[in-house]
């Protein structure tokens, strides 16, 4: 669907920090940060505030996602899907904890170019009139840089939901199911939750995270909600122009280790374990069936399998799968086609979430996706793994967060609790400034 084109202005100015930019905007109406490290798959930052549409409403059983296709939500847009609302095609209705749809369109919004050394200023309106005042609006944002880029440590209690005997005994009726032929490989997960200090505000754990900031970090707040993402995880990339189609699938965790020598065992120990790249293969097949539905036949490939990824807490195991989307595919249609994304879910996708409902009230936002779409309609994904949510209730925050783990065929509960605590190490440090004492690491 198509409608008339938005007036765009853009201009540029020298490279600046863009967290502390984005610090600087951190009490505005609906402060976005989509903060990356800078590395080969987060050239990009994006900083903005203010925005002028706002949509936060359901998704009807059929899970279309019709408001992506108005021709006015095309460029400046970001929007996030919670996982629950992917999953009730196979789990039917549950208790919603997080809004299936929060969406915002942006006029004003800063670019941060890391390869290039530049930030770019971008103003949207109707007419070059107000596209130059949008700029004008953004351009203003970079004369107020926040002066303190530290924080004290946010939170007041960090809980489990369940005690690790849950989770254990959750693995072992996962890997009975799977024994017993009902599926390949389900995303088994445990929760946290907490409250941050009087003075606290969620952008305090965005600020606490910097030092081990990922491709897909990200700070966004709605009203009473909030979102801290620190993933590493790509979800869907789609270019317009060449339609090209991509997903980075993780699956296989190792910890990292102090000791040089033993942290480059562990990514060797990944890199050579067959249960991981098993694991990891089911998710890449699944995600090729996916991508299929949208993709020129034939043109899904997977041009690179079973990477070692390090991360400041872990080692991943990656894959690549790419294809090009069919004439008429758009974002909405990617997204309808794909979500949730396979790597949280399990194979097949639609007994896993079974599976999963069975074991874990809802997620919310923890494993949805947050999800960016430029001037040129290029969307990038993330899945929201490495996540907290917060809502506001009060006077202060409430937050909640998970971690998980695939569970398939030849699983060890004991060992899939100690990736999860490995997984929940960064949000954890950055919540409490105390790290679990049982990791090893």
């Amino acid at each position: 669907m198509t409608g008339p084109r938005r007036s765009t202005e853009t201009r540029e100015r020298p490279w600046c920090d863009p967290l502390a930019v984005a610090a600087g905007l951190r009490h505005l109406d609906g402060p976005l940060a989509l903060l990356s490290d800078g590395g080969a798959l987060g050239r990009w930052s994006f900083v903005a505030a203010s925005p002028d549409r706002v949509y936060v409403e359901p998704i009807g059983p059929d899970g279309r996602l019709d408001r992506l296709r108005e021709p006015d939500l095309a460029a400046g847009v970001v929007g996030l899907l919670a996982y629950d609302a992917g999953a009730r095609v196979a789990t039917g209705p549950r208790e919603a904890v997080w809004p299936d749809l929060m969406l915002a369109r942006y006029p004003s919004m800063l670019a941060f170019d890391h390869q290039g050394g530049r930030v770019r200023i971008i103003g949207r309106g109707e007419d070059p009139a107000a596209a130059a005042a949008a700029a004008d609006r953004a351009e203003a944002w970079l004369d107020a840089l926040a002066e303190r880029l530290t924080a004290p440590v946010p939170a007041e209690t960090f809980l489990e939901e369940a005690p690790p005997a849950t989770y254990r005994a959750a693995v072992a009726d996962v890997v009975a199911r799977i024994a017993a032929g009902e599926l390949f490989q389900a995303n088994i997960a445990r929760a946290w939750t907490g409250r941050l200090g009087p003075q606290a505000d969620p952008f305090d754990v965005m600020l606490r995270l910097a030092e081990r900031a990922s491709a897909y970090g990200a700070f966004w707040r709605l009203g009473d909600r909030a979102l801290v993402s620190n993933s590493p995880e790509l979800f869907l990339t789609f270019d317009p122009e060449s339609r090209r189609i991509g997903t980075r699938p993780i699956k296989g965790t190792r910890p990292r280790d102090p000791d040089p020598v033993r942290d480059a065992a562990l990514a060797a120990e990944l890199r050579a374990s067959a249960k991981d790249r098993a694991e990891n293969l089911m998710i890449v097949d699944l995600m090729r069936n996916d991508l299929s539905r949208v993709a020129v036949p034939g043109s899904v490939a997977v041009p690179d399998l079973f990477e070692v990824e390090s991360h400041p807490t872990v080692h991943h195991l990656v894959s690549t799968v790419t294809g090009l989307a069919r004439p008429g595919v758009g974002p909405a249609d990617l997204l309808e086609a794909t979500f949730p994304p396979g790597s949280i879910t399990g194979a097949p996708k639609h007994q896993a979430m079974k599976v999963i409902a069975g074991h874990e009230p809802p997620r919310g936002a923890w494993c949805g996706s947050l999800f960016h779409i430029d001037d040129d309609g290029r969307l990038t994904a993330s899945v929201l793994i490495r996540t907290a949510s917060f809502e506001r209730t009060g006077a202060g925050w409430g937050f909640r967060t998970l971690a998980g783990a695939g569970i398939v065929a030849d699983s060890d509960p004991v060992a899939e609790l100690a990736e999860t605590e490995a997984k929940i190490r960064a949000l954890r440090e950055a919540l409490t400034g105390v790290p679990d004492p049982a990791l090893a690491v």
